[in-house]
């Protein structure tokens, strides 16, 4: 795009970031500095604005933009992600989310410290979250940098280079000022644009096919050059061994990451009651099922319409197929139609990363202050000096995920979301579970569930083809590669899981029966929850 066409994109695009920007300086100028009020919300919002705000806090950009790139390059084998992010929530409805609300206040440290030694479980436990965090911001900052390189015409890395310092400046800032009830209401208002403009391009593209979704299908077989192998699994996770590992190792993460992100949980703090809880989560399956089951339309309707050589021409990794995807239905490049829905859908886009980047922030910095600073200096901290140091906390999350951004821009963002979800699923999934259904389970056993899971994650990444020893890797012309599959959680997940058992049955502690009887009775009761 060039000339007016280009400028018209820039003034649709620009709309969204000075709407968020403005319910930010409107909130910030209520509230009230109190911990509860930054960290909750005040704890104020209903079943369906929480299930909302959910909703827009888990459909990232690996959703909106990886997911749908990797099914428009690989066909079935980008399913797994579909499949994957809508099945993780049935752990969370069954399991995580109104026991986590009964036995916390803020943080996941909150829900384990509840009957164990507090400063070191709430020092293990921030660590991890923090980490989580930052992994999964970097996949925002990469789509991000992605989007908005295609948006002005440049895909040079100077132009991805300056987005993702934009967007880590922008996701300080709402944090800094609005605290959770800005960040709410901007994942609110994401989220009703996102499934708007998503239901609008699903129906341009069944329209485009006569609503035969068969005939997407075969068309999308043919444009891809590899047939019926493109509709057949193990395009992509087919052949040798490795590539079946990773298949499975991917599914474990998926399937059990999203009930150990930071994000997510902190998250079921803002509604009033445990049943409020539930209902958030009923209200986000919903809305997330109905998501998935179009980004398969979109992704299927990229390879049919643009085909992959396309989609990979912009973005090897297919990061830009639904923008492209836009572009085409909207009459395509230099057309009025084309311009204006192509900058909807950029911005909407845009959007999604910046909700989901405020929310990760949000949780990371809290985890900082709430978990790790006022363990070291419990005697001495208050609640206004918590937030003040989490204020300060975003700032370096901040700085930390655009160095890590600039880095990693060439991989796909569904797939480094993945490796988030790996490490959750590592290192906080079993120091949950364990807490909240093994009645003589031990400080040493969540300190070491925690590490059991973080350390083998992280370390297996760093030795993967993810870091080295491929063209595609982050470090190309460097061979470092000692562990064959992308994703570390067949190995990570069940380590954390033997770790915080082995940690508990070599602890000299004998586990508390009073306080797991409490812990027990309020998690499922809600009795003397805050």
């Amino acid at each position: 795009m060039t000339g007016e066409h280009q400028t018209l994109a820039l003034l649709l695009f620009s709309g969204f970031v000075a709407v968020t920007l403005e319910i930010t300086t409107w909130v910030s100028r209520r509230r009230h500095g109190s911990a509860e009020e930054f960290y909750a919300g005040g704890r104020l919002f209903s079943p369906m604005e929480n299930g909302f705000a959910i909703a827009g806090d888990y459909m990232s950009a690996a959703s909106f933009l990886g997911v749908t790139g990797l099914i428009a390059l690989y066909g079935y084998d980008g399913l797994l992600y579909v499949v994957g992010f809508l099945v993780a929530w049935l752990v969370v409805l069954f399991l995580v989310a109104e026991l986590v609300r009964n036995c916390g206040r803020f943080t996941l440290a909150d829900v384990v410290a509840a009957r164990m030694s507090e400063r070191p479980v709430r020092i293990a436990a921030g660590t991890s979250s923090v980490t989580v965090s930052v992994l999964y911001l970097v996949a925002q900052m990469v789509g991000a940098g992605s989007l908005v390189a295609l948006l002005v015409g440049r895909t040079s890395g100077a132009a991805q280079a300056w987005t993702v310092i934009g967007v880590g400046a922008l996701m300080v800032i709402y944090v800094s000022l609005g605290g959770m009830r800005a960040t709410t209401w901007i994942q609110i208002v994401k989220a009703v644009l996102l499934l708007g403009g998503t239901v609008v391009l699903t129906v341009l593209v069944l329209v485009r096919f006569h609503g035969d979704f068969d005939r997407l299908l075969v068309a999308a077989a043919d444009r891809s050059g590899h047939g019926s192998a493109f509709l057949a699994p193990g395009l992509k996770y087919g052949g040798s061994w490795t590539a079946r590992l990773d298949f499975i190792s991917l599914g474990l993460a998926l399937v059990l990451g999203t009930a150990g992100l930071p994000h997510i949980l902190s998250r079921f703090y803002t509604v009033p009651t445990a049943r409020a809880a539930r209902r958030s989560a009923v209200w986000s399956i919903g809305l997330i099922g109905g998501f998935y089951l179009m980004t398969i339309v979109l992704g299927f309707g990229a390879a049919a319409v643009l085909g992959p050589k396309t989609v990979r021409a912009s973005n090897a990794a297919g990061n830009t197929a639904v923008p492209l995807l836009a572009l085409d239905l909207g009459g395509g490049a230099g057309s009025t139609g084309g311009t204006v829905l192509f900058a909807i859908v950029a911005a909407i886009a845009f959007a999604t990363i910046l909700a989901v980047v405020a929310g990760i922030t949000l949780a990371s910095s809290a985890s900082v202050a709430h978990d790790l600073y006022a363990s070291l200096r419990r005697r001495h901290a208050k609640a206004r000096s918590e937030v003040a140091v989490a204020r300060i906390a975003a700032v370096g999350i901040g700085v930390v995920a655009i160095a890590l951004g600039l880095l990693a821009r060439g991989l796909n963002v569904a797939f480094l979301v993945g490796l988030a979800f790996a490490v959750a699923a590592s290192a906080n999934l079993p120091v949950l579970l364990y807490s909240l259904f093994w009645r003589g389970f031990t400080t040493r056993g969540a300190v070491w569930a925690v590490y059991g899971g973080l350390i083998p994650a992280l370390g297996l990444v760093l030795l993967s083809p993810v870091v080295s020893g491929s063209p595609d890797s982050l470090f190309p012309d460097v061979d470092f590669q000692y562990f064959p599959l992308q994703n570390p959680g067949i190995i990570s997940i069940p380590l954390g899981f033997l770790a915080g058992w082995l940690g508990t049955v070599t602890s000299d502690e004998v586990a508390d029966e009073a306080k797991y009887a409490e812990t027990e009775v309020r998690s499922l009761t809600g009795a003397g929850a805050v």
